[in-house]
């Protein structure tokens, strides 16, 4: 079955000013279709048709490249457009502070992290919050549109919160600045998706 593209879970304007609304357009309607047709392509008369995404980022290795780059590259996005949201930024609340003070320190001390393993991702990738295999919250960095989901990942685990530093997400506005939205995304922030992630992902 084909894979299609999900909508945005708001209007493409609702993260102004921090990304704005012409980079949310080109952003999904563009370069995340492009990512969806193309895994259509490159999995049609394979078995991968018939699996879900998470099935073959977990058996990534076996498929050719065009399969590993564009089923990341529907995956992460599916995953992006959801962590963020109107209204939203602060700080997390519950058990997810609580594990992130415990894991790193502070809210602050997670934020720095996940910025400078963005703003340190040369060329194209993502900056992640991961719950490792270990049960134990972690940051990382993926090169691409790779995930620590894929079988071929350094470090493995369940993605519950990520950052796209393609310079396609922030380019327009930003320019090389990549660490100016790293700063400013952080006030568009779904943080009460990202617990619930993190409950799933905790089992």
């Amino acid at each position: 079955m084909a894979f299609e593209l999900e909508a945005l879970p708001y209007p493409a304007d609702a993260l102004e000013p921090s990304i704005d609304k012409e980079t949310m357009i080109i952003h999904h309607d563009r370069h995340h279709q492009a990512y969806v047709d193309n895994l259509n392509k490159a999995i049609a008369g394979t078995d991968a048709e018939n699996l879900s995404l998470e099935e073959i980022l977990k058996n990534v290795s076996k498929y050719p490249a065009a399969v590993r780059n564009n089923a990341g590259g529907v995956w992460n996005h599916d995953l992006f457009w959801k962590v963020l949201g109107p209204n939203a930024g602060g700080e997390p609340t519950g058990d997810l502070a609580n594990d992130i003070n415990a894991t790193f320190g502070s809210f602050a001390d997670l934020k720095k992290k996940l910025q400078e393993a963005g703003a340190g991702r040369f060329g194209s990738g993502w900056s992640w919050l991961i719950v490792g295999e270990d049960g134990k919250l972690a940051v990382v960095s993926t090169p691409n549109q790779d995930n620590p989901l894929m079988d071929v990942a350094e470090v493995k685990g369940t993605p519950i919160f990520g950052i796209d530093v393609w310079e396609h997400a922030y380019y327009l506005k930003y320019q090389n600045k990549r660490p100016a939205y790293l700063e400013e995304i952080f006030n568009v922030v779904n943080w009460d998706d990202v617990a619930k992630r993190y409950q799933a992902a905790k089992g």
